[in-house]
């Protein structure tokens, strides 16, 4: 492995020592996510190189046995950068879920926040100023009419008896 690394170019040495435990400890997760991006970049790159060299090297080496010896750097270079993807989106992963710890928590308590508010108090009259009902208002209704909410709960009933029918002709005018 310390061979390997010692035959990486200096930005790629760069970018693998970017995922080392020390430096992804405190990156946040917009760094996280870059940084994935380009370990990624980079693990595909060495992974289409090895199998674009491997399968040009199938015709003159007679097989893919006596070809992969001769495309192992670039197999191993894959490699190392899949092991770092790894430890990034391991990292990336567990940023992703504080993140979303902190925003449920953070929603919750607002939700309780508002949840928790006292209700409006209503302002009363003082009892001197009520007015006395009336002998007239005391009566109950005529003996042909019901009671007063009766009209009302009418007008409900037509309105669902309506609204149903309209959502009937509308699964007929669909078909």
């Amino acid at each position: 492995m310390k061979a390997l690394l010692n035959s990486l170019s200096e930005t790629e040495l760069a970018l693998f020592r970017e995922t080392e435990r020390e430096q992804l400890t405190g990156a946040d997760e917009d760094d996280l996510v870059e940084l994935h991006g380009r370990v990624r970049r980079a693990r595909d790159k060495y992974v289409g190189l090895y199998r674009r060299e491997a399968s040009a090297r199938v015709a003159t080496s007679g097989g893919r046995g006596k070809a992969r010896p001769k495309n192992l750097h670039n197999a191993q270079k894959a490699e190392v950068f899949e092991d770092a993807l790894a430890r990034v989106s391991r990292h990336l992963a567990a940023a992703a879920r504080r993140s979303a710890q902190e925003l449920k928590s953070e929603r919750l308590a607002a939700a309780q926040e508002m949840r928790n508010t006292a209700p409006p108090t209503v302002r009363t009259r003082p009892a001197a100023k009520r007015a006395t009902p009336t002998r007239a208002a005391k009566k109950t209704a005529p003996a042909g009419r019901a009671s007063p909410g009766a009209g009302q709960a009418a007008r409900k009933r037509q309105a669902a008896s309506a609204a149903t029918g309209a959502r009937q002709q509308g699964r007929r005018d669909s078909r």
